[in-house]
């Protein structure tokens, strides 16, 4: 293969990874939320959303009502919760919310930071689940959880390029 060839196909895998990150950045800006596609990763949102579902988050509304449903981050804790509004209180300028998975028997107040009591609409909400895709996002549990699937696939991937000659 040669120069010109190979310039070829790292443009066009550039290309490729581009437009993701791009259609990424420009749904987060239409949805005003930084992750606004997220994987449900337990069954606590059973019977509304299992395990592997994909949402599609919404962060323009202004407040978040009881029974939304509604993606929160912890300080210093990297993986996003799947919940349901429980209770909320609010004033002219702060909203602040106590959630619930709808498959657990208590609160979220367990889970909350040290010291917290509610959570901030402004400050912890990533978005509130407007729509839903069934399942399409297991394969990104099975590649988290299964070191096996994840090799595997990786395996595959290049026994692909090597057969196809782009290696």
């Amino acid at each position: 293969m040669n120069i010109r060839q190979q310039m070829t196909q790292f443009l066009a895998m550039a290309y490729v990874f581009l437009s993701a990150f791009v259609a990424w950045k420009t749904l987060g800006l239409i949805t005003n939320s930084h992750s606004p596609i997220v994987v449900v990763l337990s069954g606590s949102m059973l019977p509304a959303f299992d395990r592997g579902d994909i949402l599609l988050l919404w962060n323009r509304d202004l407040r978040a009502h009881v029974g939304d449903i509604v993606v929160y981050e912890i300080a210093n804790k990297s993986i996003p919760i799947v919940h349901r509004v429980l209770r909320e209180h609010h004033t002219p300028e702060k909203q602040l919310l106590l959630t619930k998975g709808d498959n657990n028997f208590q609160d979220d107040l367990p889970l909350y930071a040290k010291n917290q009591v509610y959570l901030d609409q402004k400050a912890d909400i990533v978005g509130t689940a407007k729509f839903f895709f069934p399942k399409l996002g297991y394969v990104t549990i099975l590649l988290s959880e299964n070191q096996y699937f994840k090799f595997g696939l990786l395996f595959l991937m290049g026994i692909s390029a090597i057969i196809s000659g782009e290696a």
